[in-house]
């Protein structure tokens, strides 16, 4: 028994480092698809938008399954999927066969990290369920941001996109025959009517919303905000949401299965563990930017500059163990408040400290150990305390919660960067003035249209002359400089927040307990 355990929790973790991976991995490769399938970049954006809705509308749907038919079988089925979706991706003859088989490839992947998890929580002794956890989290957090840096990897050793995904199909096939063979589970299954009316509700409210958030301008925040196609989108999905919780609540009162239980937003520890998680997937967001302030304000050329993001991977992974671990000792909100302290420590650290390699080192490390130690273990603990039955589609609701955070905030991290870069003009001009030479217009690259980091160095790369040439690489310098860091001290404030959030969740929680003596075997949390 204890062997197949073993071998269970490898073939899940191995499952969720595939599922994961695939949400950044292609985006070395956007650049190339778009060329070879001749869409512009605003169509190329949805090879990455498609997967994100694919994986909000299945989390839900599969947590609630995976209740019904047992957690092996799902894996089993999501696996299959991802792979044929996989497949059908690298033999795409056009670009809407593309878009619809990287759908199908996300209804895959975006359950397995949920069917993990129960699995874990459902199986292991609760002494150990805070360390297994963490080894998920750690492996969906290394796949998350490790994959832009691995798909740049295949592309460059292989010369084709299609190796992005046929690498998936065999991993596949090996992760189902294992399956198979070594998870075995003793689980209660619903025999009730699946609601299959609140399953198309809430799939078309989260389609809805997580669609209107791509609709978000980091630029022009204001004028996003208060767009049509974003008002519209979010409106419709909220409209949804209020028409589900009236379906549900007719549901329960019939002999079906609801797909979402409402008993569980009358928790308030569950629906704070909600936010947690919503911010917790913002941090995971603003990660992602490391490898550009590498390269853009440390000077680290742009061919190895992604693999100076080695060591906040690294450390990621053993935050998470490290957080697993410590939920088992001292629970999970004391795991969190650490967690958010230190990572507000490492993005404090980006922001005022770091200039050199060495210390960037030090600062991601920092950041690697508290976003780490935040994944898998505490939240998922937290959020299914009080579920009973119902842990998956508890896990799938806090998932999707944390895949709303990560939508939403890529988008107000980059507004930083391209708000500074709009100020560029007036950079050159005050350096210049610095160094005591006069503007020429014609001496450098037009600062009129859209702006880039690449477009300004590669510009400035040709002036000859250095005494002029240097100021403007200063201004560049800058620029950078000052984006990233009111990027950083963001998300910053957004761990002071996690950690503000944390102590609520410890204050209700432990109210609860005092009110409810049948929670008193709980209290270990509070050591």
């Amino acid at each position: 028994m204890k062997r197949n355990l073993t071998w269970s929790l490898i073939i899940f973790a191995v499952g969720v480092f595939m599922g994961a991976l695939d949400n950044g991995i292609i985006t070395a490769a956007l650049t190339t698809l778009n060329r070879s399938f001749g869409v512009s970049p605003t169509w190329g954006a949805w090879t990455i938008t498609v997967y994100t809705l694919g994986l909000a509308i299945s989390v839900p749907i599969i947590g609630k399954l995976s209740d019904r038919y047992g957690r092996k079988k799902l894996f089993i089925f999501e696996v299959t999927l991802f792979g044929l979706g996989s497949l059908l991706v690298a033999l795409s003859p056009n670009f809407t066969w593309f878009l619809v088989s990287r759908f199908i490839q996300a209804m895959g992947g975006g359950g397995i990290f949920i069917i993990a998890s129960s699995f874990v929580l459902n199986t292991f002794p609760r002494e150990k369920q805070g360390q297994m956890l963490g080894i998920l989290g750690g492996m969906n957090g290394i796949a998350s941001v490790l994959g832009p840096n691995i798909g740049s990897f295949i592309l460059n050793m292989t010369g084709s996109w299609h190796w992005l995904f046929l690498i998936n199909v065999p991993i596949a096939i090996t992760l189902a025959v294992l399956g198979m063979k070594f998870i075995h589970e003793e689980q209660k299954l619903t025999e009730a009517r699946l609601d299959y009316a609140g399953v198309v509700v809430l799939s078309m409210a989260v389609l809805s919303m997580m669609y209107g958030l791509t609709k978000l301008d980091g630029v022009n925040v204001i004028d996003s905000l208060t767009s049509g196609s974003f008002l519209g989108f979010i409106a419709l999905g909220l409209v949804l949401f209020v028409i589900l919780v009236f379906v549900e609540r007719g549901v329960q009162k019939s002999s079906k299965d609801p797909i979402l239980p409402t008993f569980l937003f009358k928790d308030g520890v569950f629906c704070w563990t909600l936010f947690y998680a919503m911010l917790s997937g913002t941090i995971i967001a603003s990660i992602i930017f490391v490898p550009g302030f590498i390269e853009q304000y440390l000077g680290v050329d742009s061919a190895v500059s992604g693999y100076w993001f080695t060591p906040l991977a690294l450390a990621a992974g053993a935050g998470a163990a490290l957080g697993g671990r410590l939920v088992d000792r001292k629970g999970s909100v004391f795991t969190m408040l650490t967690a958010s302290a230190i990572a507000a420590i490492g993005f404090l650290l980006f922001a005022v400290w770091v200039e050199h390699i060495w210390q960037m080192v030090i600062a991601s490390c920092m950041v690697g150990v508290g976003f780490g130690s935040m994944l898998g273990a505490p939240v998922n603990i937290l959020a299914t305390e009080n579920a009973g039955d119902n842990k998956g589609i508890a896990l799938a609701t806090t998932s999707l919660s944390r895949q709303i955070g990560l939508t939403l905030a890529p988008t107000l991290f980059a507004g930083f960067l391209a708000r500074s870069f709009m100020h560029m003009g007036d950079a050159i001009q005050s350096h210049l003035s610095e160094a005591h030479i006069q503007a020429d217009a014609g001496a450098m690259p037009a600062m009129t249209g859209q702006m880039d980091f690449s477009t300004l160095q590669a510009g400035f790369a040709h002036i000859q002359d250095p005494s002029t040439k240097q100021p403007m690489m200063d201004a560049l310098h800058e620029v950078a400089g000052r984006g990233y860091h009111g990027l950083f001290y963001t998300a910053m404030t957004i761990c002071i927040l996690l950690f503000v959030t944390t102590v609520v969740i410890g204050v209700v929680r432990k109210n609860k307990m005092g009110s409810h003596p049948q929670h008193q075997q709980l209290q270990h949390d509070y050591k």
